[in-house]
């Protein structure tokens, strides 16, 4: 098995080694769509790791004989085992295919957003979404490898381990993909919804959008600009432009932070008409594809 999969080669199918995320990205990438370039770190480079840490001591089985409801036991154990897989080299080969694939995506310059992608991320009986990282703004390849350690460390926080627990996901079927995607220094960014999030109608489109990079609206720290529109006409129907105090924006040496925002950028709909259209042609285009309604990060 590969320890990498560039988004051009892999799809949905492709879930049990690339992750929820890594499948639809590949997806969006092979149908089309303008989603930025990257690739995968496969579960197979995770196995591969998590070899190497369970020959000297074991990690799936400590998490298996874990008491989901003793929290501090729970905590102790999480801060163990994040510790040895933060701390554990990785695999020569594992890592020499990384940073190959990390040069060919970047040469050397492009910041990246490695992202966690499990393998039960996103399935229709239970979601691990928000349990796992994102690091943002990632600059150079020994960063890049660090943080897809803390990806697979994620796996083994207090609320990750319990989640599985309760839910009795057989500890060895879990595994971390983690996706490696250039970065765009957005403008403005945000999500949108080929039907209605409140009432479930599918004739709109939502678009929800603030300045800056997504992170801000997806933590909820901005209330974004909020656009209903009709699906086919592309008539806007709603036009909720909120005060937007701050935007999260690329830090100097790497990561992002906030900057408080004043005048009319407070108060100006980040989108114009026009980009609502061509996003509404993006989620028409994607929904299509899938066959049905779709969340989509833009």
């Amino acid at each position: 098995m590969t320890s990498v999969a560039w988004f051009k080669d892999v799809g949905i199918a492709d879930r049990p080694t690339v992750g929820g995320k890594g499948g639809s990205l590949g997806e969006l990438t092979q149908a089309g769509i303008a989603v930025p370039p990257g690739f995968v770190v496969t579960t197979s480079a995770f196995e591969t790791f998590l070899e190497a840490i369970e020959a000297r001591a074991p990690v799936r089985d400590k998490v298996t004989a874990l008491d989901p409801h003793d929290l501090g036991a729970a905590t102790k154990l999480s801060e163990e085992l994040r510790r040895r897989v933060i701390e554990e080299p990785m695999p020569a080969e594992v890592e020499q295919a990384i940073l190959a694939a990390h040069a060919e995506l970047t040469d050397g310059v492009t910041p990246v957003a490695v992202r966690s992608s499990a393998t039960t991320e996103d399935a229709e009986d239970a979601s691990f979404a928000g349990l796992q990282d994102t690091f943002l703004w990632v600059l150079t390849g020994a960063d890049m490898v660090a943080k897809v350690r803390e990806c697979w460390g994620s796996l083994y926080s207090v609320e990750s381990m319990t989640y599985r627990l309760k839910h009795d996901f057989p500890e060895d079927g879990v595994a971390m993909a983690v996706v490696i995607q250039a970065m765009v220094d957005a403008r403005c960014a945000g999500v949108m919804f080929t039907r209605s999030p409140t009432t479930g109608d599918k004739s709109v489109i939502t678009i929800e959008g603030a300045p800056g990079l997504g992170s801000a609206v997806v933590s909820g720290e901005v209330t974004p600009d909020r656009w209903v529109m009709g699906k086919i006409t592309g008539e806007i129907s709603v036009r909720d432009i909120s005060d937007k105090h701050a935007k999260q924006v690329p830090a100097e040496g790497g990561g992002i932070r906030e900057v408080e925002l004043s005048g009319d950028e407070r108060t100006q709909p980040c989108l114009s008409d026009d980009e609502l259209q061509a996003l509404r042609d993006v989620g028409r285009k994607v929904e299509r594809h899938y066959g049905q309604p779709q969340d989509i990060e833009w």
